[in-house]
C-alpha cells in the first residue's frame, strides 16, 4: 500500500479573512503558537498556521483541500486570491540544505550587472531562532521580489538582524577599475570587509560563514593577497540565497541599499534612471550627456560597461 504524501500549501490572506480563520480554529487550536503566528490549529489530519503577516499555511494529507476553502472565502473577500504548493523537491532541497537550520554569517552583492548605480555588498547574522520570523516575512532572493516588496519588509529585517552594507560608487569603482584590478576583485574585497565586520562580533556564535559564489574560491583568496586581513573558513555555495537565510537577508539589505542610492541618483540628474545595462542605459546616458558633457558620467557609470562604447559611437566622439 502505498503511503499518501503530505503537502504544503500557503495561501495570502487578507485581514478580513484572517478574522474568519481565527473564529472558525478558536476551538481547534494547539496550546503552543509558533514564533510570529497568530495560531497553530488541527483540522483533521491538516495542520494550519496563520502567521501575522497574512501568511496560511496548510500541511497535511488533505492541505489542498483545505486550503481551497479559504483561497475560495479570500477570492469572495478580496476579489483576487493565490495559493501555492510546495514542490517536493524544493522542499526536500531547502529542507536538506546543510547550513539552512545553522547560525550563520552570509554576503550578497548586487548592483554589478547595472551600468547606473552603485556596487552594493552587505553580511548579514542570523541564528537558528531567526528563522520563523525571516520565514514569516517571506525572505528569499532580492532577484525573485519587486522593489515594492523590499522596501516593505528590510525595515522589519534590519531591526532584528546584524548586518554590515558596503556601498562602492561608481566615481570610485571608475577610479579603482584597471586590468589587475576588476570587477570580481573589487567584490571579493567589499566581501572580505563586510564578513570581518560581522566574524569580529559573531564569529563565535556562527556554525558557518557563507558566501555566494561568484569566483573559484582560489580566485576569491587571490584577489585578496595584499589585504591585512582576510575572512577564512569560508563555504562558497552557489545559488547560497536560497539555501542560506543570512545570504538571504544579505541580499534583500544590499538591494534595498540599492534602490535608496539609486533614487536619489535620479533625483540628481532629474529623471528616472533605468535599471540594467540595456538600450534604456544607453538612452538615459546619452541624455545626460547632452545635458552636461561626458565626463558627468563619470559618477553616474561604470565605464568599462560596452554602453560606454556604444554611446560614444552614438555621439559621434
Amino acid at each position: 500500500m502505498t503511503k499518501a504524501k503530505t503537502k504544503t500549501v500557503t495561501l495570502k490572506v487578507s485581514e478580513k479573512t484572517m478574522k474568519k480563520m481565527e473564529e472558525y480554529f478558536k476551538d481547534k487550536r494547539r496550546p503552543k503558537t509558533p514564533p510570529y503566528a497568530v495560531f497553530q490549529a488541527d483540522e483533521m489530519d491538516t495542520v494550519v498556521t496563520l502567521y501575522q503577516s497574512g501568511k496560511a499555511v496548510f500541511q497535511g494529507i488533505c492541505a489542498d483541500m483545505d486550503a481551497r476553502i479559504w483561497y475560495e472565502t479570500e477570492k469572495q473577500e478580496s476579489g483576487t486570491a493565490e495559493m501555492k504548493e510546495a514542490s517536493e523537491k524544493k522542499k526536500e532541497k531547502s529542507q536538506t540544505s546543510f547550513v539552512y537550520y545553522k547560525n550563520t554569517i552570509g554576503s550578497d552583492e548586487v548592483g554589478t550587472g547595472d551600468y547606473f548605480g552603485p556596487i552594493v555588498v552587505t553580511s548579514a547574522f542570523v541564528t537558528k531562532e531567526d528563522i520563523p520570523f525571516l520565514e514569516s516575512l517571506g525572505v528569499k532572493d532580492s532577484k525573485k521580489m519587486t522593489d515594492a516588496q523590499i522596501l516593505k519588509i528590510v525595515p522589519k529585517i534590519i531591526k532584528k538582524i546584524p548586518y554590515s552594507t558596503r556601498i562602492l560608487t561608481n566615481r570610485d569603482y571608475n577610479k579603482k577599475y584597471s586590468t589587475e584590478i576588476n570587477m570580481n576583485a573589487m567584490k571579493a574585497i567589499l566581501h572580505n570587509k563586510v564578513l570581518l565586520d560581522l566574524s569580529e562580533k559573531y564569529g563565535n556564535e556562527a556554525d558557518y560563514i557563507v558566501v555566494d559564489q561568484f569566483t573559484y574560491p582560489s580566485a576569491y583568496y587571490k584577489y585578496l593577497a595584499k589585504a591585512p586581513e582576510v575572512q577564512k573558513n569560508i563555504t562558497f555555495l552557489t545559488k547560497a540565497e536560497d539555501k542560506c537565510l543570512s545570504v538571504a537577508c544579505a541580499s534583500l539589505i544590499s538591494r534595498y541599499a540599492f534602490i535608496k542610492e539609486f533614487d536619489k541618483m535620479s533625483k540628481n540628474v532629474g529623471f528616472y534612471l533605468p535599471k540594467g545595462a540595456g538600450e534604456l542605459a544607453d538612452k538615459a546616458a546619452i541624455k545626460i550627456v547632452n545635458q552636461s558633457d561626458f565626463s558627468a558620467l563619470n559618477d553616474l557609470v561604470k565605464l568599462n560597461f560596452k554602453n560606454t562604447e556604444k554611446i560614444q559611437k552614438e555621439l559621434k566622439m
